[in-house]
């Protein structure tokens, strides 16, 4: 929590626990600005964006990543493009490289020098006309550098600390502001390695699903599911 805190900059955090396993459908922390605070603030939102014209929520199940290149034409993306940008923090992520035979070998990627990754983020509010209300997120992509195409076309967008600013700055409301932002770290930003296949289960949980497991034997296919991103 400590750390969450001092690389965002954050007055406080909610307290939530550490996860290893975090599916779509489930709570997520993001790092957001709040005019009213006069600052940053660490909400829980869903993962998976529920537009705020949306009829029917299960729509999340649908948007749970956002590609970069698209997303500030897109009607669900749109608007939360220009006034509700956020940065998810993550320790690591997972992806998948398909070995043949339908086997697919998860891996964990995380920071080459440690600390906390920034995921860029697309937070929206919905109201129901019951009155519930969900404030849910996606997760915006980008072409794979050369360092991740082993495993697959798309990766996470990652804003640089230098950057949290402009990216969290909801006075830039114009794609073009922030476009630049929007690309592949360095090939050296990242560190991945093989995990246990106990994690293709979101029931499972714990310390032990991002620890290094044997290399799986070489396949001529790669690929994976992107949608499963932690």
């Amino acid at each position: 929590m400590r750390e969450l805190i001092k690389q965002f900059v954050l007055r406080q955090a909610p307290e939530f626990r550490e996860r290893t396993n975090i599916a779509p459908g489930q709570p997520v922390a993001a790092i957001r600005e709040d005019r009213n605070l006069g600052g940053r603030e660490c909400a829980v939102l869903t993962w998976g964006l529920v537009p705020f014209w949306a009829k029917d929520p299960g729509i999340a199940f649908q948007l749970i990543n956002a590609r970069s290149e698209t997303a500030a034409g897109k009607p669900a993306f749109k608007g939360p493009m220009r006034h509700k940008r956020c940065l998810i923090p993550a320790n690591g992520f997972y992806e998948w490289k398909d070995l043949g035979s339908g086997r697919k070998q998860p891996y964990y990627v995380r920071p080459a020098n440690g600390g906390l990754l920034a995921l860029a983020g697309l937070w929206e509010h919905w109201g129901s006309p019951d009155g519930s209300e969900i404030e849910s997120c996606a997760i915006l992509t980008t072409a794979a550098n050369d360092w991740m195409q082993p495993l697959h076309h798309r990766m996470p967008v990652l804003i640089q600390p230098e950057d949290y600013a402009r990216w969290l700055d909801t006075g830039l409301e114009r794609a073009s502001d922030v476009a630049d932002l929007l690309k592949a770290p360095p090939e050296d930003a990242l560190v991945r390695y093989p995990v246990s296949e106990a994690v293709n289960n979101a029931r499972n949980e714990g310390p032990e699903l991002i620890a290094e497991a044997a290399p799986p034997p070489s396949a001529p296919q790669q690929g994976s599911l992107f949608g499963d991103l932690f």
